[in-house]
């Protein structure tokens, strides 16, 4: 094991399945000499050369379009989108052809295409660079949705994807790219898609949380535990695939769920899930499923109405309670 920081961790990946796969190559904007605006890319270039790490202009809809092309011609390439806000301005090429194109070739071709990027608050980037846009890309079948929540699932489910013959939409929160954490040495270590991870169990209740709010809601569930509560906090990983059996069997022991996400509320990641267990855990429930996100609205720059708008510790902390004590 080594610790390392989320944005390292994803840098050893890439460097190391481009040695050990010559058909792999990156390109995006400012990744090459600038190594990526939070260094994840990082002395690829003095490694691989200009031929493997590639700098793009400022068109996301034509080198997607090159990403695309390359993957169906045999490379294997990484698009890497400076803001997955921009992935909208490139919607055509993911959403109508590389979602499509296995299915359209009746099987008969691969597209190995994995689009990786940051998203979400913290910075106070504002309403064009802020957003969090995994449940347009969940939506569209062809797609893989991956959301990495520590150094070491960001490692495993980014070597993952890039041994996958299938689109991959790899979301990256800005706000994690320095936290640190171990990370297995083993250059195979992999985590498969659609394998959740109980970071924590309880018996009282069951919180579902993606990216950085994975973390709050650890801490949110290790505050409860003094006070007699226990939470059991699970990260799916991946919404697309989706852990369905881990947290239909979590619901059926604590009997309540609570949701949490930083994309907006509104058909969000939650909406699904919080579907999937009522459809597969309901005489089981005790309680409501409660779903915790974004509010309705564009996000603001001021750091302060930014946190406004997504959900707080403090907010996951009364879901908890509402549920326990209606």
């Amino acid at each position: 094991m080594s610790r390392k920081t989320y944005a390292i961790a994803i840098k050893d990946v890439l460097a190391e399945e481009m040695r050990r796969d010559d058909r792999i190559f990156i390109m995006g904007e400012d990744i090459a000499e600038q190594g990526g605006i939070f260094g994840c890319t990082r002395g690829l270039l003095e490694e691989f050369g200009e031929s493997r790490v590639r700098n793009t202009p400022i068109s996301e809809a034509g080198f997607m379009g090159a990403g695309v092309g390359a993957a169906l011609a045999g490379m294997k390439p990484v698009v890497e989108l400076m803001y997955m806000d921009f992935s909208l301005v490139a919607a055509d090429q993911i959403l109508n052809q590389a979602a499509k194109i296995r299915y359209m070739y009746g099987g008969k071709a691969t597209l190995p295409l994995v689009i990786r990027g940051q998203q979400g608050i913290g910075r106070g980037n504002a309403a064009t660079h802020s957003q969090s846009t995994e449940a347009i890309f969940m939506h569209i079948p062809g797609l893989k949705v991956a959301m990495p929540s520590t150094p070491a699932d960001a490692a495993g489910l980014l070597r993952a994807a890039l041994r996958d013959n299938n689109p991959i939409m790899f979301f990256e929160h800005k706000l994690l790219y320095s936290v640190k954490g171990e990370v297995p040495d083993d250059p195979d270590f992999v985590i498969p898609f659609g394998k959740a991870n109980i970071v924590k169990e309880g018996n009282d209740v069951t919180i579902i949380a993606t990216s950085q709010y994975v973390g709050k809601a650890l801490t949110v569930a290790n505050k409860l535990e003094s006070e007699g509560i226990s939470a059991e906090v699970i990260d799916p990983r991946t919404l697309v695939p989706f852990d369905t059996e881990t947290v239909v069997n979590s619901v059926k022991k604590t009997g309540r769920a609570i949701v949490v996400h930083e994309a907006h509320k509104n058909a969000g990641p939650g909406a699904e899930i919080a579907s999937l267990i009522m459809e597969e855990a309901f005489k089981y429930l005790d309680a409501p499923v409660l779903r915790l996100g974004a509010k309705s609205c564009p996000l603001p720059f001021n750091l302060g109405l930014e946190n406004a708008v997504v959900p707080q510790e403090e907010d996951i902390e009364k879901a908890v309670k509402s549920v326990l004590y209606k």
